[in-house]
Parts: structure tokens; C-alpha cells; sequence
């Protein structure tokens, strides 16, 4: 009898929890182009776009041109807002894909771009920047940016804006943020004053 009403406690206890309560976590895939499906730009500049698996059920697409990528999530992807947003500066993918999860369901992506910035005397600068990318039926879209030079702990700061603004990002609307220092190889999208 005591282990029946204990069980039916717990069970009462885990359901009047209130909802926001489970940590996200991340889950990680790698991301190399070679394996992904290609099909060929028919422009000069259009290098063409990329099909390649995510986790189950959120493909990955990516296509380039002028030395920029673009990156979207998801089975209407290419329609997304993220299948059209980039950094100002010349850019290129990163090798691996943290996605952030709460109860097993994505809700945003951390992936490491690199950065070619030109600085005041024409010389490039090499860096690297975390975009982060809201996932779901709101919208694909940027939420914000870290130098993954700058800061020590660029992870956790991208972790902190896609568990704290992700989930409620309006696309089109909400504006993304830079979080932490901006180094000299920091590029953030196009528009956005340093």
C-alpha cells in the first residue's frame, strides 16, 4: 500500500511541475559537405546548395555564393527565413551542428562559422562566429551571434541565447543579439553596427 501511494505522489509531483522546469540539452552531428547531396549554381557566383542530413527529421540545407553560406533547418528549409541570412563578412560553414533540446525536441542550433573580416589597412583577419538558429514551426531564423574567438566561453554564451530567446523569436520581427566581446575577426549579419 505505501509504495502506491508513494508512486502515485511522485507521479502527481512530476505532473504539477510547472512547465520550463527541464534543462535543455544538446545533442551534436557532424556537418561535411561531401556527404550531402550537391546540386550546382548555374550563376558564376552561385556555388549551388547543399541537401544533408540533421537529426531525425530536420534535414540540413545549405547553398553559397560570393564567398558567404547560408544555412536553414528543416523539411521546408529552403523556404525558411535562415535559407537567406548570412554575416557580412566572407564566411564558411563549421563541422559539426550542436542542437538544443528540451524533453528530446529541438528548438535551436549552435553551428561555428568562420569569418574573413577586412580590417583598416585591407588585410584579412580570420575568426570564427557561433550562429545561433531557431528551429520550428515559428519560423528558421537568427537569434544571435558570439565571437568564438573573443570569449573564452563562446558555447556557453550561444547556449544562453538559444535557451533563453529561441523558443519565443518572432522571425521577421524580434532582432538578433551579439553576446559577449567582439574581437577583430567578429562578423555579424548584414546591417548590424559593431
Amino acid at each position: 500500500m505505501r509504495k502506491i501511494s508513494l508512486s502515485l505522489f511522485l507521479t502527481g509531483a512530476v505532473l504539477a511541475a510547472p512547465v520550463g522546469v527541464f534543462a535543455a540539452e544538446s545533442s551534436y552531428t557532424d556537418f561535411n559537405t561531401r556527404k550531402c547531396r550537391h546540386i550546382p549554381g548555374k550563376e558564376a557566383e552561385d556555388y549551388g546548395e547543399w541537401h544533408c542530413k540533421g537529426l531525425p527529421g530536420i534535414p540540413v540545407y545549405m547553398s553559397a555564393g560570393d564567398q558567404r553560406i547560408y544555412v536553414s533547418y528543416g523539411q521546408n528549409a529552403k523556404n525558411e527565413p535562415a535559407a537567406s541570412q548570412t554575416l557580412a563578412s566572407f564566411n564558411g560553414e563549421g563541422s559539426r551542428i550542436e542542437w538544443r533540446l528540451e524533453r528530446g525536441k529541438p528548438f535551436a542550433t549552435i553551428m561555428r562559422w568562420s569569418t574573413a573580416v577586412t580590417n583598416e589597412k585591407g588585410d584579412p583577419v580570420r575568426g570564427s562566429v557561433l550562429v545561433v538558429t531557431r528551429l520550428g514551426a515559428g519560423g528558421v531564423c537568427h537569434v544571435g551571434y558570439v565571437d568564438g574567438g573573443a570569449n573564452k566561453n563562446a558555447n556557453e554564451f550561444a547556449r544562453k541565447i538559444a535557451d533563453e530567446r529561441a523558443r519565443n523569436f518572432v522571425c521577421g520581427k524580434d532582432k538578433p543579439i551579439v553576446l559577449g566581446e567582439q574581437g577583430p575577426g567578429f562578423s555579424g549579419p548584414y546591417g548590424a553596427k559593431k
